[in-house]
């Protein structure tokens, strides 16, 4: 059975939150990337982790699905806000570790990585242990780094084309945009078109001002903690698509070089997506093996 949604009050929003699992579990917390509802975390995928003995959140982020939207293109928010907001969810959600302490297993992708990446440095004692899916390490490249491969030729001139905005109020035209952006950045696996309407289907009936979601991409990150990634001490598991058009699978390879101990598992064929059920037998079992008690 799908479980409640349940409304978490936290950081002056409301955020709308889903908890699969027992409770009694280890708390995996999964950060979403930008413009994504909860949704976009599959509910098999969820329900899988959940019935491997993991107690799994997952939740809108501001902006996104039942949770608070602001005026579109006039963000009052920053990074650190998102930052802070998942430690909300976190404190509403969480088990107490033997200090008080609300930690989890944190999970983030593409910009729920960065945000990830952040929450393990600024906010060590709350990250149990660290897994970063698509994504890149959080700052400009320095000293001892080496840099980073820009996206891909083909993804770039898709970024160069004129494409405007969706009518926000026609579904159909939503969904359509949605999953041109999927092909747009997918690798060689094939888009599941069917799969990929149903999830951008729920995602827009879930979501009053569906438009908002775009407000993500003028937020300020807040400062880089690149520099600081070697500082990480939570035990870190990088899984990355072979052929993420964005973040090349270089991006993969330089956060598991910066950050110490960092296991990289490579995706083979993925592209810059959230986990698709063609790897899930590798996504699953490695995540349900990171996250085991030590």
């Amino acid at each position: 059975m799908t479980p409640p949604e349940k409304a978490v009050h936290t950081n002056g929003v409301t955020l709308a939150t889903q908890a699969f699992g027992d409770a009694t579990d280890p708390t995996v917390l999964l950060v979403s990337g930008a413009e994504a509802t909860m949704d976009w975390w599959d509910e098999e995928f969820v329900a899988r982790l959940g019935a491997a003995g993991r107690h799994v959140i997952r939740y809108d982020t501001r902006d996104t699905g039942r949770s608070t939207v602001f005026p579109i293109g006039e963000p009052p928010y920053t990074g650190d806000d998102l930052l802070l907001d998942a430690l909300g969810v976190l404190d509403a959600l969480g088990v107490l570790d033997a200090h008080g302490v609300a930690a989890a297993h944190v999970v983030g992708v593409s910009m729920g990585g960065a945000l990830a990446q952040r929450l393990a440095v600024l906010h060590p004692r709350r990250v149990v242990t660290l897994t970063l899916m698509s994504t890149s390490p959080d700052g400009p490249g320095g000293p001892g780094r080496p840099d980073l491969p820009p996206v891909s030729e083909a993804l770039a001139r898709w970024f160069a084309e004129p494409r405007p905005a969706p009518d926000w109020a026609d579904r159909d035209a939503v969904i359509a945009y949605f999953l041109a952006g999927e092909h747009a950045f997918a690798g060689l696996i094939p888009v599941d078109e069917e799969r990929l309407r149903a999830t951008a289907g729920r995602a827009y009936d879930r979501s009053p001002v569906p438009a908002a979601a775009s407000n993500h991409w003028s937020v300020e990150g807040g400062e880089p903690v690149r520099a600081r990634l070697g500082e990480i001490a939570a035990p870190t598991l990088v899984l990355h698509g072979t052929h993420d058009p964005l973040f090349p699978y270089g991006h993969a390879e330089a956060l598991a070089h910066e950050i110490p101990g960092a296991t990289l598992v490579p995706l083979a064929g993925m592209g810059h997506q959230m986990p698709v059920p063609e790897v899930w037998d590798t996504v699953i079992p490695a995540l349900v093996r990171h996250t085991a008690p030590r």
